[in-house]
């Protein structure tokens, strides 16, 4: 039996890119998200056609594609629009990073990379393995808050506390981390972010540059632990809130990084 495997794809996130290059398969995509920073070189070389919550229909459209990617269900209203056009959609819903393992193997199995995507993951999970690992010799394990959004304070969501976890933290806000949507992370009171008492501040925001210097000033923040030992760092969204290859990677490992620095100091 022949497989016909999609030969045109369309990508509206960053991590199917990402994923599919690492692979060795970007030829296939003939659309990406102007979001896309990973791998760099995809901006130069695929045309734009989305955002995140909005797309050109038409310009897809135009492309012809053979499936598209999307995320979650915020990208719900843009798969309706393709699939009533006769276009085939596969949205992935990943929020753990179990689900991410899983989406990515099933985006490697339907360009026919299943051995070679098995290859990577079992390379990336050993890595966590490993990080995991080295974290369970730590002494202490530092509180951490992690802000996904600032007005409102939107704490992390469930694959970045997770990561926090496997790199020798604790999430100060473990129980918001199960909630799928934003809105449902929102912290109704900055002074709930003060009784927690957070030893490390991380902030990645989506669209702007998180500042540690003008979140050191914030109102009763100054007798925070972190901010009186300067543990507040930015982690750049697309390394560590984009639910693939990156967060995996190189977000983690910046996660780990920060948090071993504070163990070390406070051995």
């Amino acid at each position: 039996m022949t497989l016909v495997l999609p030969q045109r794809i369309v990508c509206l996130t960053e991590e199917t890119t990402e994923w599919l290059y690492l692979l060795g398969e970007e030829a296939r995509i003939v659309g990406i998200s102007g979001y896309t920073v990973r791998p760099r070189r995809a901006r130069d070389e695929k045309p734009k056609v989305s955002a995140f919550l909005s797309a050109k229909i038409d310009k897809i459209l135009a492309l012809k594609p053979d499936c598209v990617f999307g995320f979650s269900d915020l990208q719900a209203d843009i798969a309706a629009l393709l699939i009533r056009a006769g276009v085939q959609v596969t949205v992935f819903n990943q929020r753990s990073v179990d689900e991410i393992f899983s989406m990515l193997y099933q985006v490697a199995a339907m360009v026919g990379q299943a051995e070679q995507g098995l290859q990577r993951l079992q390379q990336m999970r050993a890595q966590l393995d490993a990080i995991q690992q080295t974290a369970a010799s730590f002494k202490r394990r530092p509180k951490v808050y992690f802000e996904e959004w600032d007005e409102p304070h939107i704490s992390a969501i469930r694959w970045v506390s997770e990561l926090i976890g496997i790199a020798g933290g604790d999430d100060c806000f473990p129980e918001l981390a199960q909630m799928a949507m934003g809105k449902d992370r929102i912290i109704a009171s900055g002074q709930t972010i003060i009784d927690r008492a957070p030893d490390i501040i991380i902030g990645s925001l989506c669209g702007k540059k998180f500042r540690p210097e003008k979140a050191a000033m914030r109102e009763g923040w100054q007798d925070l632990p972190a901010v009186r030992t300067n543990q507040i760092f930015e982690i750049k969204s697309a390394d560590i809130l984009q639910p693939g290859p990156a967060s995996l990677t190189d977000g983690v490992m910046q996660l780990h990084r920060i948090i071993q620095q504070w163990e070390a100091a406070h051995a």
